[in-house]
C-alpha cells in the first residue's frame, strides 16, 4: 500500500501499534541494556566493550541511488573481478551476449547469478573463492529467452547453477584478478556426482530407479548462501529447489510435497521436459534429494561432494558454523520462506586441530533443533528454546507420520510444525559474532504475518504484513553454544520514518539517511562490524519511497549505529560477501542486475548485456575495509 503521510492505516492486530510507538523509542535504550548485561559475561566480552569506544565506523554513508552502477563511499574504489560467462576453466571461451553458446561453453564458465561466497587463502597474494550461483534468468541465457527450449538448453541452465571454485591473485598495485585455468579452478553444476551422508543416505525416500542406493545424488542447484568450516571446507545450501520440478502429467502431491512448494502447475525452467529426474510424475523421489547442505573441498578439484543430511532438508540461506567452548561444531541456519523456522545443528563428535580427517566428518552426525522464541505481549526481547527434532521425542513418532530419523530429517518443516516452532518472517542468513557471544539473523519480510492463523504477530515478529524486515539477535548463555536456553532481542526494525510512525517507521537507529528494506545477506568482519546487505522492492516508491537500489550497510552492533556503504546498480540484489586475509579487499556479489527486463547495462555500460558480477572493494589508501 502506498503511503501518503506518516500515518500508517495498517492491521491493528494485537493492539500493536499502540504500543510500538512507546516501542521504538525505547528500543535503542532497551537493546544497549542488553548488550551491557551480555558485555559483562566475561573478559573477552568486556575487552570487546572496551574495544567498542573506539568508532568502528568510519566512512562517509552514502545517500540512496536509482543509478545503474555500484557506488561506494569516498576513497573508496570498487572494480569488477568476474561476471556470469567469464571463461574459468582451460579452454573454455569467452563470454558470448548472444545467448547461443552451447552447455559445453556454460560448465567451463562462472556461473549466473553469484550469491553467497567464501575465501580461502593460498598464499599472501593467491586465494580461491568457492561462490554459489543460484539460478539464471532465461531472457539473458537464451536468445530465445526460454520460449523454444531443447534438451541442450535445459543442459546449459543446469551448468549455470551450482558453485564455482577458481583462483584469484592480486597484482602489485593491490587489485586481486581471477585466474583462468588456475589448479584448482572447478565448476560444480546440476549433474555433477555427490554422496547422500548421515542418516538419511539410502532411505527409502531418497532412492530412484537410476539410484537405487539412495546414496549417489546428480547435482547441486539453487544454491544460496553459503558458510565456511575451519578445516578448510565450503559449505552451500539449496534453497528454492522446488521451482526446478514439474510434471505434464497429473500428479497427485502429498501433504509433504506441498509443504516444501513442490507444484506441477507451474513450469519455469522446463528441466521436466528434457530430463526426466525433474519430472515428479516419473521420479517422485528425486526431490527429497535436493534442499540439503552441501560440503565442498575447494582445494580438492576432483574431490565428490557430500550432502549433510544431518543438518535437515528445507530451503536453506546460509550455515552459520561456530565452535562451542566445549569443542563442538554448531551450524546455525534459517530456512528462507515466509512463517518458516530457524534451526540449529550441533556435531556430535568435537573439533580436533590435529586431526583434520576426522573434522571433515563432524556434519555427518549430531543433533538438529529448531528455534521457539517466547516473550512478553508487546515486548521485543524475551527468552528462547532449542526444540530437539530426533525421532521419539517431541511427538516426532511414527503414529504422527514420523517412521524414523531419516524421516525427521526429510521432512523438517513438518517435524518444526510438530515441536511447535516459532513461525518467522522469512529466516535468511544467520551470522555469529567473532567474539562467539551473540548471533544475528535477518528476517527479510512476511505480507502473510498477521493473516495466517499460524503467523501470529508477537515476538521477533511484531508487525502484520512486514514489507520491511528486522535483525533478531540471540545471546547463547555464557557464550555455550549448545545450551537449549538462550536470550533474544532484535537489534534493528526496518521502516520507512518518512511516512510510517510506529514500528512501520523502523527502530530509532533507523533514519532518512539510512534507510532500507528486506534485510538478506549478513556478515560480520574480524573487527565486529556487521555488514547487510538487501534485496527488497526497488521501486524507490510509495512505501519504499527514498530507498532507492538494494544496498550494503555497515552496523555497530554495541552502539547500533548504521550507514550506507555501498549501492547497487538497477535492478539488482545485493547478496554475497568475503573479505581478504588482511582485510583490505572486500568482494561482494551483485546479482541478476536488469531482472525482468529493467534497464540495466551493468557492468560495461552502453548496450551490454547486464551480468551478475563480483565486484572488489579497496580502499585508496590501502586500508582495513570500514575502519
Amino acid at each position: 500500500m502506498t503511503r501518503t503521510n506518516k500515518t500508517t492505516s495498517r492491521p491493528q492486530g494485537n493492539d500493536f501499534n499502540t504500543v510500538s510507538e512507546q516501542s521504538r523509542r525505547n528500543f535503542l535504550k532497551g537493546s544497549t541494556a542488553a548488550l551491557g548485561l551480555f558485555m559483562a559475561a566475561s573478559p573477552v566480552a568486556s575487552a570487546v566493550a572496551a574495544a567498542s569506544k573506539k568508532p568502528l565506523l568510519n566512512f562517509k554513508g552514502l545517500p540512496a541511488s536509482t543509478a545503474d552502477t555500484f557506488v561506494v563511499p569516498e576513497g573508496y574504489t570498487a572494480t569488477p573481478l568476474i561476471s556470469w560467462g567469464d571463461p574459468i576453466l582451460s579452454g573454455a571461451p569467452a563470454f558470448d551476449p548472444s545467448g547461443k553458446q552451447s552447455s559445453a561453453a556454460q560448465a567451463g564458465q562462472f556461473g549466473d547469478n553469484t550469491d553467497g561466497m567464501s575465501l580461502f587463502p593460498l598464499a599472501n597474494d593467491r586465494a580461491l573463492l568457492a561462490v554459489n550461483n543460484e539460478y539464471t534468468n532465461y531472457d539473458l541465457l537464451f536468445d530465445h529467452g526460454g520460449k523454444a527450449m531443447t534438451a541442450d538448453d535445459v543442459k546449459k541452465a543446469q551448468a549455470a547453477c551450482g558453485v564455482s571454485v577458481f583462483e584469484i591473485r592480486r597484482d602489485g598495485n593491490g587489485q586481486w584478478n581471477y585466474v583462468q585455468g588456475g589448479q584448482y579452478n572447478r565448476r560444480i553444476t546440476a549433474y555433477t556426482e555427490m554422496e547422500m551422508t548421515g542418516p538419511a543416505a539410502g532411505h527409502a525416500l531418497l532412492k530412484t530407479a537410476a539410484d537405487p542406493t539412495g546414496k549417489k545424488i546428480l547435482g547441486t542447484f539453487n544454491n544460496c548462501a553459503n558458510g565456511q568450516t575451519p578445516w578448510g571446507t565450503y559449505l552451500t545450501c539449496e534453497e528454492n529447489f522446488d521451482g526446478f520440478f514439474s510434471s505434464a502429467s497429473e500428479v497427485e502431491l502429498s501433504r509433504a510435497q506441498k509443504r516444501y512448494g513442490l507444484r506441477t502447475d507451474k513450469d519455469r525452467y522446463q528441466w521436466h521436459k528434457h530430463d526426466a529426474r525433474f519430472d515428479l510424475a516419473q521420479n517422485p523421489n528425486e526431490a527429497n534429494r535436493f534442499g540439503w547442505v552441501v560440503e565442498i573441498d575447494p582445494m580438492g578439484p576432483t574431490s565428490t561432494p557430500k550432502k549433510r543430511s544431518a543438518l535437515g532438508r528445507f530451503k536453506h540461506e546460509n550455515a552459520a558454523l561456530t565452535l562451542d567452548n566445549s569443542g563442538h561444531a554448531v551450524v546455525y541456519l534459517g530456512d528462507d520462506e515466509r512463517g518458516e523456522h530457524l534451526y540449529r545443528f550441533v556435531s556430535k563428535g568435537k573439533y580436533n586441530p590435529a586431526n583434520n580427517a576426522a573434522n571433515r566428518e563432524l556434519l555427518a552426525e549430531g543433533t538438529l533443533y529448531v528455534a521457539r522464541f517466547n516473550a512478553a505481549e508487546g515486548e521485543l526481547k524475551g527468552k528462547g528454546e532449542w526444540l530437539e527434532l530426533s525421532h521419539g521425542k517431541n511427538g516426532l513418532t511414527a503414529e504422527n507420520g514420523f517412521d524414523d530419523q531419516a524421516s525427521v530429517l526429510i521432512h523438517a518443516r513438518e517435524a518444526a510444525t510438530q515441536v511447535g516452532a516459532t513461525t518467522m518472517d522469512r529466516p535468511e542468513w544467520v551470522a555469529v559474532h567473532p567474539d562467539n557471544r551473540s548471533v544475528c539473523c535477518t528476517l527479510t519480510n512476511n505480507k502473510h504475518r498477521g493473516k495466517k492463523a499460524n503467523q501470529p504477530l508477537g515476538g521477533p515478529n511484531p508487525r502484520a504484513e512486514n514489507n520491511y524486515g528486522q535483525i533478531v539477535r540471540w545471546y547463547p548463555p555464557k557464550g555455550n553454544h549448545t545450551s537449549n536456553q538462550f536470550d533474544w532481542d532484535l537489534f534493528l526494525i526496518a521502516g520507512n520514518p518518512e511516512l510510517n510512525s510506529g514500528l512501520y517507521a523502523g527502530s530509532q537507529n533507523i533514519t532518512k539517511d539510512n534507510m532500507f528494506n528486506s534485510p538478506d545477506g549478513i556478515g560480520f568482519d574480524k573487527e565486529g562490524r556487521l555488514w547487510i546487505q538487501t534485496d527488497g522492492n526497488y521501486s524507490n516508491s510509495g512505501e519504499f519511497a527514498g530507498m532507492g537500489n538494494n544496498q550494503m550497510l555497515c552496523a555497530d552492533p554495541a552502539t547500533g549505529e548504521i550507514r550506507r556503504f555501498a549501492t547497487g546498480p538497477v535492478a539488482c540484489e545485493i547478496t554475497g560477501q568475503a573479505f581478504s586475509e588482511d582485510q583490505r579487499t572486500l568482494f561482494v556479489g551483485v546479482q541478476h542486475p536488469g531482472e525482468k527486463g529493467k534497464p540495466s547495462h551493468f557492468p560495461a555500460g552502453g548496450n551490454s548485456k547486464p551480468r551478475s558480477t563480483i565486484m572488489a572493494i579497496r580502499r585508496n589508501d590501502g586500508g582495513v575495509i570500514g575502519s
